[in-house]
Parts: C-alpha cells; sequence; structure tokens
C-alpha cells in the first residue's frame, strides 16, 4: 500500500471546507475519503444549515457518497481526511464503518472525540480500531476555524 501524502489530502479537505463558508455560510470543516490507492471515493463539507440535516457533519457526507460509490456501508482500508477533530456522532460512524485511519487538522476542546475531549475510536471494547493522526497542518486549519467566527462576531482576523 503506498503511504498517501497527508498535507496534500488535507489541503483538499481545506478546499472543501472553503466551499462551505463561501457557498453555504457553514462552519469551514471539510472532508475527503481516499481508498488505499489515494483515489477519492466521497468529499464533503459541512451542510448542517444547507440540508437542516443536524447528521450532516463534512465526515458523514464524504461517508456517505462513499459508500454509495462502493455500493458497501463498509469502507475498509480508506483513510478520511477531514479539517476539525470529529465529534462523537462522526468518530462512532467511522467505526461501524470500518475507516482505517483518520486524519484531522484542527483539534476540537469542546467536541472533540479522537482524543481531546473524548477518545472514542481508541475505546477497547470496539471490534474495530482506527489509526488517528491529528494536528497535521492543524495551525492552518485551526486559524481558518477562528477566522470564520471572528468573521461573525465582526472581530479583525488573525493572519
Amino acid at each position: 500500500m503506498p503511504e498517501l501524502d497527508h498535507e496534500h489530502w488535507m489541503r483538499h479537505a481545506f478546499m472543501l471546507a472553503d466551499r462551505a463558508e463561501q457557498e453555504f455560510d457553514e462552519i469551514p470543516v471539510g472532508a475527503v475519503l481516499v481508498s488505499a490507492d489515494g483515489q477519492v471515493l466521497g468529499e464533503g463539507w459541512n451542510r448542517n444549515l444547507a440540508d437542516h440535516d443536524p447528521t450532516a457533519h463534512a465526515e458523514i457526507v464524504a461517508m456517505r457518497q462513499a459508500g454509495q460509490r462502493l455500493g458497501n456501508h463498509r469502507l475498509v482500508g480508506t483513510t478520511l481526511y477531514v479539517t476539525l477533530e470529529p465529534c462523537a456522532m462522526c468518530a462512532m460512524a467511522m467505526v461501524h464503518a470500518r475507516v482505517e485511519r483518520v486524519v484531522f487538522g484542527a483539534t476540537d476542546p469542546k467536541t472533540g472525540a479522537c482524543g481531546s475531549v473524548f477518545d472514542l475510536i481508541a475505546d477497547p471494547r470496539h471490534n474495530h480500531r482506527i489509526e488517528v493522526q491529528g494536528g497535521v497542518l492543524g495551525e492552518d486549519a485551526s486559524r481558518r476555524l477562528t477566522n470564520y467566527f471572528r468573521a461573525k462576531r465582526g472581530k479583525p482576523l488573525l493572519p
């Protein structure tokens, strides 16, 4: 299995996050699900507001698209790149789908479920283990989210 270029795919996820913000005024979180051989299986960005759907997080949207493409709810051997640490809902969906690895940018100090606030993925009671790598382009990911909320509040953006 060739090693995936984490920074390349995180930049791809940033592009998707930009779409969430610019096209839909959603919180800018993007996710891309990649096969072991580097093919995009699914892409997503937050669509909670646009779809009136509390489950339409970027990760869920990407996994749904991949499941449709593959004709299977199991996403074995895949890597999910996401700009923000997944929440509990997304983390458990990844376990159920048998995602092999999650790579995220910014940690989520409020609802992160992949090692910061919660560590649901590492719970030994699960029958599937997911490799977790956080902090890939983390400063950039964090600044993007902070600036989104600063702009909403009329505060100056961080450089």
